[in-house]
């Protein structure tokens, strides 16, 4: 038997975290050590492949300064062997993602984001790499997400639908894959739950060995098998770099061994590279020089551990928002405020970073039954995994909810429960109010009957800056306005 090794190293969800940060004395993530880790495997092993399963952008202000040029830059330095689409990469426009490709020096692919007027596929499905003779083949899919960042984008369009995907996995392979090829490989954006639904869908003779995720921010201790296949995904960021070290048998034309492990990037794993440092240095420079200016000071350091729950920092976004506001109740996007933790000393640029998808704000009327149908819809139970849209909610709100009979059982405003008859007015930021029905599960055109909704504000980061600057010493505290039981 004539048996060879690969060895695929992936990483997901890198948000622009580019700098290492120190945790517990011990100087951890960035690009430079991720990059040492990948080049220092490069080196030892014979046949290595890094492959990136998406969302590169957001994140950092040297990314959003460039509008993506500066992450594409620090990405060639980085080298991925193949990269696929996330939801994010098209923040900045789809226009503007291919102009990002053609800057690129590493392949980028997705099978089903196409333009709606031809069915032309925006990228090249599939990419086959030959590594030592190994004929391996990675198929881009994406997160559905993408439908509602390119919503005004009316001639882009993707299969929305998993057993669309599926089946386009199988056009490709029926199409694609020859006896030559000796492995097939999912790289996915679209989170877990998804990525297991898919693996079901996939039918064994198409022959896909693994798939490698993203989106979902999953961090995981052991592969699951699913119709067996393996899903991998290494939560977010550059904290971690996913690694399989695989036994092919080239004769018998299958892997007869693997390994998986989700390897920390630190000062002990990983040595700098000296490179993407120099590229690093040059752009934080320029960021810092425009951006590095204290704005204002937390009283203490605030948190947002999770985006299913109430946190310290969504309880302060939520409420500077509807601060003498013209309405009742703000519904901040949990998946809008992008740190984990800030404070207690705030830079421009931390401001910037934690809010950076600035938008205009809308608000609209709602009747106490439609509102309820909201808030049941947020909390449904895909909301658990964290694939859904999920909202920190402003001073006033009382919102208890039991899983297990999918009742709200309180359900209050200013100590009062909401009847069905109340009306009460609600702020949310652009990209929730574009994706209103599918986000909210009300129809907009229903609500709209109530009043006609209308920008308030025509930035949400002119509001969180001028907060900022005219209140220091800010705190907030979890106060129960969002309660799951069970």
């Amino acid at each position: 038997m004539a048996k060879k090794k690969l060895t695929i190293l992936h990483s997901n969800d890198l948000h622009g975290d580019f700098l290492p940060e120190d945790k517990d004395g011990l100087e951890t993530g960035g690009l430079s050590r991720l990059a040492g880790y990948v080049r220092q495997a490069r080196a030892k092993e014979k046949n290595v492949i890094y492959a990136n399963a998406g969302d590169m952008f957001r994140g950092s202000i040297i990314d959003s300064e460039y509008l993506g040029l500066s992450t594409i830059d620090l990405m060639n330095s980085l080298s991925p062997d193949v990269t696929t689409v996330g939801n994010h990469e098209v923040d900045y426009g789809v226009a503007h993602l291919l102009f990002l490709e053609k800057c690129a020096r590493f392949p980028i692919i997705n099978a089903n984001l196409f333009v709606t007027l031809n069915n032309a596929r925006l990228f090249e499905p599939y990419l086959t790499l030959n590594v030592d003779g190994m004929q391996i083949m990675f198929i881009g899919i994406l997160t559905e997400e993408v439908i509602a960042s390119t919503k005004n984008e009316k001639v882009i369009g993707t299969f929305i639908d998993t057993v669309e995907a599926a089946k386009e996995v199988g056009i490709i392979c029926d199409n694609y894959r020859t006896r030559k090829t000796d492995m097939v490989i999912l790289l996915t954006h679209i989170g877990i739950e998804e990525d297991r639904k898919l693996a079901r869908l996939l039918n064994p003779d198409w022959g896909v060995d693994l798939i490698i995720g993203g989106h979902s921010h999953t961090f995981m201790e052991a592969p699951e098998i699913v119709n067996g296949i393996p899903i991998v995904q290494v939560g977010r960021g550059t904290d971690q770099i996913g690694r399989f070290d695989i036994e092919y048998d080239t004769f018998w034309h299958k892997i007869t061994g693997w390994t998986w492990g989700s390897v920390p990037i630190n000062e002990k794993t990983a040595p700098t590279d000296e490179v993407m440092e120099g590229l690093l240095s040059h752009y934080k420079g320029e960021t810092d020089a425009k951006y590095k200016r204290v704005i204002t000071h937390f009283a203490r350091k605030l948190t947002h551990p999770s985006r299913i729950q109430e946190t310290e920092m969504g309880n302060l976004y939520a409420d500077l928002v509807q601060w003498e506001s013209s309405f009742d109740i703000m519904m901040f996007g949990s998946g809008a405020i992008r740190k984990e933790e800030l404070g207690p000393i705030i830079e421009y640029q931390d401001m910037l970073e934690n809010t950076p998808f600035d938008e205009p704000l809308y608000m609209f009327k709602v009747t106490g039954a439609q509102f309820r149908r909201m808030v049941l819809h947020i909390f449904r139970d895909d909301a658990w995994e964290g694939h859904t849209e999920f909202y920190q909610f402003s001073k006033g709100v009382r919102l208890v909810y039991r899983k297990s009979t999918r009742e709200l059982e309180e359900f209050a405003f200013r100590g009062n429960p909401i009847k069905d008859d109340d009306e009460l007015l609600i702020a949310l930021m652009g990209y929730h109010f574009t994706n209103f029905d599918e986000f909210m599960g009300v129809p907009l055109a229903e609500v709209a009957e109530n009043m006609k909704p209308r920008v308030v504000a025509t930035s949400v980061n002119n509001l969180i800056e001028e907060y900022f600057a005219t209140h220091q010493g800010l705190d907030s505290h979890v106060e129960g306005r969002i309660v799951i039981l069970d």
